[in-house]
């Protein structure tokens, strides 16, 4: 996307020479190894609808080898997904900016046939309105950071209003410190 910090990170830092082709580390996964539990967000720095299969079956087998920490999938494309998996400690996620992406919540509980899922709402460009949470387990709001946060600023309607609909389900709410202003 146009205001993708994983883009602009490699680009600083040079960890690889082509952002659009996708690299797999797989020294990193001797990370997960960690005796005390953790959270790992796999996909910080790409998209899961990226990787190639391979990457994903050898990233689940480690995820699997390691059940006492939970680790993290978000994607933008869950429509380019197609896979089922019992992974007790792996949560999927699509990041959803404004309205007109809402579709990306029925394309994850399509495509991705899981036990955990959440959303992650950020930035926030417009009110995404009534939003059907129904089997989601968490949701994310949060704003702008950045260089580009002083333009886009997520409405505190916007936040109360996936609160107050997560809560009615009984849903937990992570708000990004972002949105104490």
């Amino acid at each position: 996307c146009a205001y993708c910090y994983a883009r602009n990170n490699v680009k600083r830092w040079h960890m690889i020479d082509d952002f659009a082709a996708p690299e797999f580390f797989p020294g990193k996964l001797k990370m997960m190894e960690k005796k005390r539990p953790q959270n790992f967000l796999l996909t910080g720095m790409s998209d899961l609808s990226g990787w190639k299969l391979e990457w994903r079956d050898e990233v689940f087998a480690k995820i699997r080898a390691n059940p006492q920490h939970q680790f993290l999938f978000l994607t933008k494309r869950p429509d380019l997904l197609d896979f089922d998996t019992d992974l007790e400690n792996a949560w999927f996620g699509v990041t959803v900016t404004r309205k007109a992406e809402l579709w990306r919540i029925d394309a994850l509980r399509k495509n991705v046939r899981a036990k955990h899922y959440h959303v992650t709402f950020e930035p926030l460009f417009d009110d995404p309105g009534i939003v059907d949470l129904s089997g989601i387990n968490w949701i994310v709001v949060g704003t702008m950071t950045g260089a580009q946060s002083r333009k886009i600023h997520t409405e505190p309607e916007w936040a109360w209003s996936l609160t107050d609909q997560a809560h009615k389900l009984g849903i937990p709410v992570f708000m990004k410190e972002d949105l104490v202003p």
